[in-house]
């Protein structure tokens, strides 16, 4: 299928379903259909303080995470807002009194240099996302861990473990966010996850994941040989995940953050390829590019997602969210449950923790690429072009020239 149709299905399948159905009633129905996945179906253990706590000793907030990690309840939220016209001056005793109210400002903040000229995400989004994974995935049943803590930042841990290669940019950048809010008492670790989901939503099609804050810092290393490396395979996967709670499904709706991805230094011959033909766009193609032998030249595979995908026990499950409009709607819905979890990895006051969904960009539910004829021409063959590199890095339309300029 060429990209042009992809988009187009994608974005009929989103907004235009079928006659009447709105996209809240899209992501009910996607709710339903991933309790019946297979791979072991969607994530549902509890983590942190939930184990523990008994129903009438959880908060609001308590109730609404375990609801998602039970998948009880959506893990994304497409029409809860702030009212703008209400939110306090930053600064002020009204603000301090609110705890969502500096997040809406750093929200939209971040979400400004996320987006580039084409309207696709860049590469400060890819590393936010990739950040966030990272700081949160240092945690497992067995060894215990950091988690999603802060500590990959304050330990300085994106410069001095090779697994974290490729994230000293955004490490940075996100220091320097932190420098300009602490003042008004955020945590470094929040501010990291909130990154991520103001990343993951500034991808056209991508979901609005449910947020919360709260969490605490710690300067505590991260436990080493707790992240996946690329060329693993799919057993050693299930059981690195499992031990941090997910499913083989709930590992598969994860690894479909790689829809974003350009590649630096897993082959450095081929820095930024992409690893679908619509980098920038949170769509399924990676998904059916994975799959397919006959893939675009220029799409990058990791060894491991290609175990992933043949696996018996994921392959249905991969199907799934590649086949078409349905499948980006469940996927939507299967990452954002997945990625709260994983948000929450480590966290043991998650009772404590308060809703800030509200504070996110809005769901882009629609994307056709304004470049779309360069697009598939680049994607045609291996990328050395500097200019589309760049283009792509940041979001920008590839401009006409590189197409001749090698």
């Amino acid at each position: 299928m060429r990209t042009a149709s992809l988009i187009a299905a994608l974005v009929a399948g989103i907004a235009l379903a079928r006659p009447g159905m709105d996209i809240k009633k899209l992501i009910a129905d996607a709710q339903l259909q991933i309790r019946q996945i297979g791979g072991g179906g969607p994530s549902t253990e509890l983590i942190g303080d939930l184990i523990e706590l008994r129903e009438r000793e959880l908060t609001a907030t308590g109730a609404a995470i375990r609801d998602i990690l039970i998948t009880e309840a959506s893990g994304q939220d497409v029409d809860t807002f702030y009212d703008d016209s209400e939110l306090a001056p930053k600064g002020s005793e009204e603000c301090e009194s609110d705890d969502c109210c500096i997040w809406k400002y750093i929200a939209d903040d971040l979400a400004k240099q996320m987006v580039g000229t084409a309207g696709r995400c860049n590469s400060v989004a890819r590393g936010a996302i990739r950040l966030g994974f990272h700081d949160a995935a240092a945690w497992s049943k067995s060894t215990g861990g950091t988690g999603a803590d802060g500590s990959i930042i304050i330990a300085n841990e994106c410069k001095t473990r090779s697994d974290n290669k490729g994230l000293e940019e955004i490490c940075d950048m996100t220091a320097t966010w932190f420098a300009k809010y602490k003042k008004f008492g955020i945590s470094m670790a929040d501010l990291i996850q909130l990154s991520a989901n103001v990343a993951t939503v500034s991808c056209p099609l991508g979901p609005r994941v449910r947020t919360f804050i709260g969490r605490k810092d710690s300067s505590t290393p991260a436990t080493k040989n707790l992240l996946p490396d690329p060329s693993d395979s799919s057993a050693k996967l299930f059981k690195l995940f499992g031990e941090k709670s997910f499913t083989p499904a709930g590992l598969v709706a994860l690894l479909g953050a790689h829809s974003t991805s350009q590649q630096r230094f897993v082959d450095p011959s081929r820095a930024d390829s992409p690893q679908d033909s619509t980098p920038g766009t949170w769509d399924i193609a990676f998904y059916q590019q994975t799959l397919n032998p006959n893939a675009p030249p220029a799409v990058f595979k990791f060894q491991s997602d290609i175990h992933v995908s043949l696996d018996p026990e994921t392959n249905e499950v991969w199907r799934m969210f590649a086949a078409g409009p349905r499948g980006q709607a469940v996927w939507n819905q299967a990452y954002a449950s997945e990625y709260v979890r994983m948000s929450l990895l480590g966290v043991n006051n998650i009772n404590d923790l308060t809703e800030c969904t509200k504070v996110l960009p809005p769901f882009r539910p629609a994307f056709e690429q304004p470049d779309q004829d360069i697009l598939d021409k680049v994607m045609g063959s291996v990328i050395n072009s500097d200019l589309v590199k760049q283009a792509l890095e940041k979001g920008d339309k590839i401009p006409p020239a590189a197409l001749s300029n090698p």
